[in-house]
């Protein structure tokens, strides 16, 4: 679906807001030039006079009370080498609450537009500066919170996942019209070994798109992060632990149960991953609404859960209440931390599962650092190994994958029963993997879906 190249001017405050040095506003489009000169005054020559990549200083002056706005520099982008492939400027005006808004509100009233969320990164991709993959990962750099989180973001601005879309997209774009040329063939005239040649010509394919899969997980960690949720009753150290893996006094600790009686949040990252740690109320039967309100958020957490801790009391037995919470998580999602190892260790390690059950103090030398490998450990085990170490696929790519890979399948098949009647349905099969990989890219997407992805972005960007 072609989509047609923008006809306006818009401008947006490119900076967060609040008090910083300098504040940042864009302006991109066919008037850019026209308004900077009319806005801008410096001695000559004019903005649009004046070459690409030049940082000069002036003042912005109000279009129609010609009032000074701000002491300003201006720099200059041409077209087709600006971030949007449009005539662009950029107005760097002091810090604050003020200075930028009424830049903005001057270029508005000269005839600009308000830029919508994502609209100079969208130009960009319409202008044939970015595929889709890499418009993405602007979103995912500005987001990221790990740094392995905006190495990948990175990897995928300089189209390391574009790339291998693109080289998927073309192979595939070359089979699907040997395909379809199998069409043109009178009946009994195709040689048998034709459609067999074609169908082995699709495992390079299948595998391609299939090792792009399997990096998704580690994409929704880094993009997500994971949900620890730390559970157990009152009083077996979920606070201790929330803080010793914030490394600050996050929640408070008493001996007292019923303390933590909402859940309690706190980011960190582990080995280059984002986490959520969510502390929770004390799983028992409580006295207070109020308490029973706190139980019941924490069940809402485990609900929503990637790993849980559950947390028991090591210096006493394991309740059969808490061996049936235990037994009630995907083993492959929970950690069985005993607590209060200190006291001596009564909890019999053989009512739980092999390594599944780990004794700890976290009052005197708590190893940390084995905690975190095991969380890790966890979080990350659903990672198939990958070769595209520089690749991590959204939630976005993995649905048009997906689809993708179903639709090659039947592909293959019908090539494989070497039956004439087949090959039209091989062709459209094979057409509409296609189709998903071209959404990848941007290609053949509709407004809709476009408006979806950059509709996540701030406006500015």
């Amino acid at each position: 679906m072609a989509h047609p190249a923008p006809s306006d001017t818009i401008a947006a405050i490119a900076t967060a807001p609040g008090e910083s040095a300098i504040a940042i506003v864009r302006l991109s489009g066919p008037d850019t030039y026209p308004l900077a000169d009319r806005l801008f005054r410096a001695p000559p020559p004019l903005p649009s006079a004046r070459p690409a990549g030049t940082f000069f200083r002036g003042q912005v002056i109000h279009p129609e009370t010609s009032e000074t706005l701000d002491d300003a520099l201006m720099l200059l982008f041409r077209a087709p080498h600006s971030y949007t492939g449009e005539e662009s400027v950029e107005i760097h005006c002091h810090g604050g609450s003020q200075p930028a808004q009424r830049v903005l509100e001057a270029l508005l009233v000269a005839g600009a537009r308000q830029a919508e969320p994502g609209e100079f990164t969208k130009r960009a991709f319409l202008n044939d500066k970015l595929d889709l993959t890499q418009a993405e990962a602007v979103l995912d750099l500005i987001h990221a919170r790990s740094e392995r989180a905006a190495r990948l973001a990175t990897a995928q601005l300089e189209n390391a996942l574009g790339h291998e879309i693109r080289t998927l997209y073309e192979t595939l774009l070359a089979l699907c019209a040997d395909i379809e040329a199998m069409l043109d063939f009178p009946d009994d005239e195709l040689p048998q070994s034709v459609p067999k040649e074609l169908s082995e010509r699709m495992s390079p394919i299948e595998t391609g798109i299939q090792a792009l899969l399997d990096t998704w997980h580690e994409g929704h960690l880094l993009r997500e992060g994971a949900r620890i949720v730390i559970a157990g009753a009152p009083n077996v150290g979920k606070s201790t632990l929330l803080n010793l893996l914030a490394g600050r006094p996050r929640a408070i600790v008493s001996p007292h149960p019923g303390t933590t009686r909402d859940t309690i949040e706190e980011f960190i990252t582990l080995n280059g991953y984002p986490m959520h740690l969510i502390d929770t109320a004390g799983l028992r039967d409580a006295p207070g609404d109020i308490e029973q309100e706190g139980i019941r958020r924490a069940h809402q957490a485990l609900s929503q859960a990637d790993l849980t801790l559950c947390l028991v009391d090591a210096s006493q037995p394991i309740s059969q209440a808490e061996l049936a919470f235990i037994f009630s998580h995907d083993p492959q999602k929970r950690i069985v931390l005993g607590t209060k190892a200190d006291l001596g260790v009564v909890a019999d390690p053989q009512q739980l599962p092999p390594l599944d059950y780990f004794p700890v103090s976290l009052i005197i030398d708590a190893p940390l650092a084995q905690i975190k490998a095991k969380i890790i450990d966890k979080v990350l085990g659903e990672c198939p190994r990958s070769d595209h170490s520089d690749i991590a696929i959204s939630g976005r790519h993995r649905k048009s994958l997906l689809i993708a890979l179903d639709e090659f399948i039947m592909a293959k098949k019908r090539l494989n029963s070497g039956s004439e009647a087949d090959f039209l349905p091989a062709a459209l099969h094979s057409r509409a993997a296609l189709d998903q990989l071209g959404h990848i890219l941007g290609l053949n997407i509709s407004d809709a879906m476009l408006d979806a992805v950059f509709s996540r972005f701030c406006v500015g960007k």
